[in-house]
């Protein structure tokens, strides 16, 4: 008996390797037998390719025929028009199921969550033929829904435009897209922009947004940089509709969402008074509030054209020296009309005589006296200096978005500005030193603001807006040796015309020389071209405790900075803060 057991139990011993390996080949053979089949396979890497847009990879798993039958352009063009009728900008598939038999063909069915502009999201399914060792590919294969025999058609419905509303509930404009207006007339443009046909190179993206050819979108101002905020959600049918015709299945549907009201921080006074204060003369107007940086109008070009902007540069040149310990108040400098820098005569304005301390060169904006700063105060202090005030950044107006489809220019400053000509040059705003209106209201709102420059938002909503910082850009001290500077140019300087009875105004001229007019006379011999000019200010006021901030620009100016676009600023500030 115990032998009997024993063998029992060497044959029950040598018997588990086989069980064992036996088991392991059964669970092999499930595994195997788990894979999915090739034409799965396949439907989900076309589904895949179609919705990353790699229409070569997605020709890749058609069967040789459709190949032969249907070129890569003919494929791409075809899927393209489906997505641009159906809005669509999602596709998420799930695991594809199948094949089964149909048709001549095995058929794979890919259950898919389509993502629309117009019409929302919904379930469908995309069925697959196989033939060949691929897919048999057909028109109708170009959306998920679509039978064979039928085509994708859509009826879209477009959304109520919201209005475009000044700080205090105006409208800066209202209306539907075709007859948008406002109460303040022409005067509201600058802000709101306009409503019209798109560029044909953006129709195709609008169309996918749900706006079909022929729809008036934003066109300029804020109605193109908030377009989608203010035309809303449209809605509409998606349509599978029979080539032999009929009235179709619906596919999806969808009610039109209206757009949602667009809230500025326009001051409807000051953006009237702008506009008439620029008088239909090329330039720009922008105007700040001082405590905050947030916009309170905009006329004419006041952040689209860049140009040199003169001696209102000298602020920022100001601040780098009195940083750098290169200048202070009190130095004093010889009465000249010009001065060499880096090998060339760099005059004074009209070849005046000027000089003594810096807070009179301050005033009188001598160029002899600021010409030799900028290779004293060097390459790197100067560009610096001038980015932290906005330079070589896009203007804080609105969000990333916003910006992105208007694309505003920016105030600029080269980061390598060159020898110590083009240090001179550029200390006094010449050369390749850009600003705009805008740029030049927000540094005197950073001098007012104690040496803090805000964003300069023009939209009320925080999820608008853009998403930049405050910025100290100097000590509270260095602000107010500016403001006093600044002052000086108004009571006693180049800017008196932009001096208000009761209210300080501090301020800078700018004057900047474009090269020979071309429009006047021809010089006598031994005198020089007329000079081409372009005339500025920037301000803020009350100089003590700032409200309202300024910059101007007159582009092609009959006279100097001082001379006609102080009093600009001077009409623009008396009406925001009488």
């Amino acid at each position: 008996m115990p032998f009997e057991v024993e063998r029992r139990r060497r044959l029950a011993t040598r018997a588990l390797p086989l069980i064992a390996i036996a088991i392991a080949a059964f669970v092999a053979g499930v595994v195997v037998g788990a894979e999915p089949p090739p034409e799965r396979k396949a439907a989900e890497r076309f589904v895949d390719a179609w919705a990353r847009q790699d229409f070569a990879a997605l020709r890749a798993e058609l069967n040789p025929a459709s190949r032969r039958r249907y070129t890569a352009r003919e494929l791409r063009d075809a899927y393209l028009q489906s997505e641009e009728t159906a809005t669509l900008n999602s596709l998420d598939r799930a695991e594809a199921e199948g094949p089964e038999s149909g048709d001549g063909a095995d058929v794979v069915t890919v259950p898919i969550r389509v993502g629309t502009a117009a019409f929302g999201s919904f379930d469908s399914e995309l069925k697959l033929p196989f033939a060949d060792g691929g897919v048999a590919w057909a028109p109708h294969l170009t959306f998920p829904g679509v039978e064979q025999g039928e085509e994708l058609s859509a009826s879209i419905s477009l959304a109520r435009r919201g209005p475009i509303l000044a700080r205090d509930g105006t409208p800066l404009a209202s209306g539907p897209p075709e007859a948008r207006s406002s109460p303040l007339g022409s005067a509201a443009i600058d802000v709101a922009g306009e409503v019209g046909q798109p560029e044909s190179s953006e129709l195709e993206q609008l169309a996918r947004e749900g706006f079909p050819a022929g729809t008036p979108v934003g066109v300029s101002g804020l109605e193109r940089a908030f377009n989608s905020h203010l035309a809303g959600k449209p809605g509409g049918e998606l349509i599978a509709a029979s080539r032999a015709g009929g009235s179709g299945r619906v596919l999806a549907r969808s009610r039109a969402a209206p757009g949602e009201p667009l809230r500025t921080t326009i001051d409807p006074e000051l953006q009237r008074t702008a506009v008439a204060a620029l008088a239909g003369r090329s330039g720009g107007v922008a105007v700040l509030d001082a405590r905050d940086g947030s916009v309170r109008a905009l006329a004419g070009t006041a952040f689209s054209t860049p140009q040199p902007p003169g001696s209102t540069f000298k602020v920022v040149t100001t601040t780098a020296a009195l940083q750098a310990g290169v200048v202070a108040l009190d130095d004093s400098f010889p009465i000249l009309n010009g001065i060499n820098v880096g090998g060339r005569f760099i005059a004074n304005a009209h070849d005046e005589f000027c000089g003594g301390t810096f807070v009179e060169a301050f005033a009188e904006s001598c160029n002899s006296v600021f010409a030799p700063l900028g290779p004293k105060i060097g390459e790197e202090r100067l560009v610096t200096t001038a980015e932290r005030y906005g330079f070589n950044s896009d203007p804080a107006l609105y969000d990333a978005k916003a910006t992105a489809v208007t694309d505003p220019p920016q105030p600029s400053i080269p980061e390598d500005v060159g020898d110590d000509l083009d240090l001179g040059v550029s200390a006094i705003g010449q050369g390749e030193v850009l600003a705009t209106p805008l740029e030049m209201a927000s540094i005197s709102q950073t001098v007012g603001a104690r040496g803090m420059r805000s964003p300069t938002p023009i939209v009320k909503d925080p999820a608008l807006q853009s998403n930049a910082d405050p910025v100290r850009v100097m000590s509270r001290k260095i602000s107010g040796q500016l403001r006093d500077l600044m002052i000086g140019v108004v009571t006693s300087g180049t800017g008196t015309s932009a001096a208000l009875s009761g209210i300080q105004v501090a301020g800078k001229t700018g004057t900047a020389e474009l090269g020979p007019d071309p429009d006047a006379p021809s010089p006598a011999p031994g005198e020089e071209a007329a000079q081409a000019v372009d005339a500025w200010f920037t301000a803020f006021a009350p100089a003590q405790k700032p409200r309202l901030a300024v910059g101007v620009m007159l582009i092609d100016a009959d006279a100097d900075g001082g001379t006609v676009a102080a009093p600009v600023a001077a009409q623009v500030l008396a009406a925001g803060l009488g």
